[in-house]
């Protein structure tokens, strides 16, 4: 899977940089003073790189746990998100990271020990009141897991600070991890998803909607927390058909009780992102629904994305009581 890994010199002989290698014996090893190199190179190929993705091993500096936009939460008054690694390895096609990163190629920031020593000062800033922490922004929290170790070396610092909670955004069914240990009950797995025919198309690489909801019952059985995420609602002429059969096939089989939330967002990117994946991807069949710009952003304009975001709350708030529910603040 991974034929070439890029190891930063100054973190070459840290034990998770050792134990990574040590995986992929075959695997080219090239040395690098700082991840930039490689990375953030001009003129770089998204899509054929993302064909063969290298592994890049470095050190986070700073910014390792930084606030969320403000729309970015599921009921804690502090919000923050970090990231282990950068980039994904599936390929869904509305994915910001394309149209964010001018490389395809994994980092993934070894020193682990740094993110929760500063996630314990922002404990400490914040007196112990209830913080939330979301892992997934920039990458999918669980995809590498058997390669990063990163539930293992994380979660025992949640069990070990109640006042904080993890979120895990994934569409991976990699949760054999998860499932060797007892659960937390401050950590939430969220699974991300959109109907069959909608994920069949653009969501490339990624595990089918079965396989999630089986991951989805398999933790629940084993008493983790779920969480489940309607972001992004993607439009099709067939919108209020497919979800609803995506909603019928969820909230039949998942058990209410261990739903930790359910947050709710239309399509939308930052103008200057939407337009590097339109080149990417001109012919894609996501680029010929009806868009708008809107505060420099694009997505679907007022009337679709209200139309979809009610008749998908009025689904959802059948199932859920109220305080579980988290629609995005900008779409209600």
């Amino acid at each position: 899977m991974i034929s070439t890994i890029y190891i930063e010199e100054e973190i070459a002989n840290h034990p998770r940089t050792l134990a990574i290698l040590k995986r992929f014996p075959d695997a080219t090893k090239i040395s690098c003073q700082r991840y930039g190199e490689i990375f953030n190179r001009k003129s770089q190929n998204f899509r054929l790189q993302k064909k063969q993705p290298a592994l890049i091993l470095a050190k986070k500096h700073k910014g390792l746990a930084l606030p969320t936009p403000k729309q970015y939460a599921i009921g804690a008054e502090y919000n923050y998100y970090f990231s282990h690694m950068l980039n994904c390895l599936y390929d869904c096609r509305y994915c910001f990271l394309q149209g964010m990163f001018q490389s395809a190629h994994y980092i993934l920031f070894v020193n682990y020990e740094d993110f929760t020593e500063e996630m314990t000062s922002i404990l400490n800033q914040h007196n112990n009141e209830p913080v939330h922490f979301f892992s997934g922004y920039d990458c999918d929290s669980l995809a590498l897991d058997p390669v990063t170790g990163f539930t293992s070396a994380f979660l025992p610092f949640f069990e070990s600070n109640p006042q904080a909670l993890l979120e895990l955004r994934t569409k991976s069914t990699q949760i054999r991890s998860l499932l060797k240990r007892e659960p937390i009950k401050n950590c939430v797995i969220a699974f991300s998803f959109t109907p069959d025919k909608i994920a069949r198309t653009l969501e490339h690489k990624a595990p089918d909607i079965n396989k999630r909801l089986q991951s989805i019952l398999d933790l629940q059985e084993a008493g983790w927390q779920i969480g489940l995420r309607f972001d992004p609602l993607i439009y099709t002429k067939d919108f209020a058909i497919e979800y609803s059969e995506l909603f019928k096939k969820i909230f039949s089989k998942i058990n209410p009780q261990l739903t930790h939330s359910i947050s709710l967002g239309a399509f939308r990117l930052p103008k200057d992102y939407f337009r590097k994946l339109e080149k990417l991807y001109p012919d894609d069949i996501l680029f010929s629904s009806p868009l708008a710009e809107e505060d420099n952003n694009i997505g679907y304009p007022s009337e679709i994305r209200n139309d979809m975001l009610e008749f998908c709350t009025n689904i959802i708030t059948q199932h859920i009581p109220a305080e579980k529910f988290f629609p995005c603040h900008e779409t209600v």
